[in-house]
């Protein structure tokens, strides 16, 4: 049976809103991980057979398809092609996943997945208002389909958030200190430069933006809702992921491509799939596609190691740890991005390059990474370390 194997993975640190990589162009933020990423492996670059990225709200600076844009930007070969993918906040991991397709399936051997997105400079969302310039309506509410399979409601996941705390009874002071908890392991991994093997540092900014070291409960308690209390309204931006610029990639290669071009794989692919749920919740595919990977992969979530599962909103990790029975202490161990922001179409990369490195680091030997989509999707990988 043919393998798909991690090579090596590295990102850019993660850039709060209108911080050190406000200002950058995000085909030259792609650019940057895409470039480091072939430094560090050593490849020829002119042997990679396809460049995948993620990215969320192509246009402006990230439409053209960013990929193709961030390779040549990076002033690689211009035989490479590239394609970018859209699965919302699981880009990225997409992106993974297809690449680990295409080496499983033999048409190709050397693949580079990842994401880019610059929020600075395109706001969450702007690809579904940007219609709204040409007389066209938000994705939902104009489709005669939609309205007559969910009817006319709020759809977003800020709604969401609120609903998901109301159906598994996750009261704020628990989010809240969930949350706390979350800032509170990305800094002592900042402090402890556990992110510093991973990322490839942008200019002056070395180190992640974004964690808060002056939060604390009474400060998140303080906070309005984000949606009106008497309309359920309980999240808060504390208990929210935060906007951020990121960029981040990964060499996923074929048994024979690691022979030929003498690389060392640090992890194997295990299992990639997706799996659907409720749009209108939006947020809560993690649980069904947590289980689905296990029982296909054969495994139970004890035998698992580190899990990584985006913190879009504070009741998505708690609802999915309720439904799983996780033990917290393995999941998230370097925070989330409710402290280490998430920029949508990067994220899916990010955490799988964190997940590596904190596998090695603790000596692990089996991560889970999973995250909720637009439409309510998510994605499973589960890696296992060779070597």
């Amino acid at each position: 049976m043919a393998d798909a194997f991690i090579v090596d993975a590295v990102r850019a640190p993660v850039g709060r809103r209108a911080g050190a990589l406000a200002g950058l162009h995000p085909a030259d933020l792609g650019a940057h991980v895409l470039s480091a990423l072939v430094t560090r492996t050593g490849i020829d670059p002119s042997a990679v057979d396809d460049v995948i990225l993620g990215c969320v709200d192509t246009i402006g600076p990230q439409a053209g398809d960013i990929a193709r844009t961030a390779w040549l930007a990076a002033g690689l070969p211009e035989s490479v092609p590239g394609v970018t993918v859209d699965r919302q906040c699981g880009s990225s991991q997409q992106a993974v996943h297809f690449a680990a397709q295409a080496v499983l399936s033999e048409t190709a051997g050397m693949v580079i997945a990842g994401g880019v997105q610059n929020m600075s400079q395109i706001p969450i969302a702007a690809a579904m208002t940007a219609g709204q310039a040409f007389g066209h309506d938000d994705p939902f509410g104009g489709s005669d389909g939609w309205r007559a399979r969910y009817g006319v409601q709020e759809i977003s996941q800020f709604r969401a958030a609120d609903l998901i705390a109301a159906k598994w009874g996750i009261g704020r002071r628990e989010m809240e200190e969930y949350a706390l908890a979350s800032h509170e392991r990305a800094i002592a991994a900042v402090d402890g430069g556990y992110f510093a093997a991973e990322i490839a540092p942008v200019g002056d900014a070395r180190d992640d933006e974004c964690p808060r070291r002056d939060t604390s409960l009474d400060r998140m308690a303080k906070l309005d809702p984000l949606r009106p209390a008497d309309d359920g309204g309980v999240i808060t931006a504390a208990l929210s992921s935060q906007i951020a610029d990121g960029a981040a990639a990964l060499l996923i290669a074929s048994e024979r491509a690691v022979a030929e071009h003498g690389l060392r794989p640090r992890a194997r692919i295990r299992h990639i799939s997706a799996r659907g749920d409720d749009p209108v919740l939006m947020l809560t595919a993690p649980i069904p596609a947590t289980e689905h990977a296990l029982r296909a992969a054969g495994l139970r979530l004890d035998e698992i190691d580190l899990v990584e599962i985006n913190e879009a909103f504070a009741p998505v990790v708690l609802a999915w740890q309720r439904e799983t029975g996780a033990d917290l202490d393995r999941v998230n161990i370097s925070g989330g991005a409710i402290a280490l922001g998430h920029p949508l179409g990067a994220t899916g990369a990010r955490l799988m390059t964190t997940l590596l490195y904190a596998l090695e680091r603790t000596d692990g030997r089996l991560g889970l990474q999973t995250m909720c989509e637009g439409g309510g999707q998510a994605n499973v990988t589960i890696i296992e370390r060779v070597g």
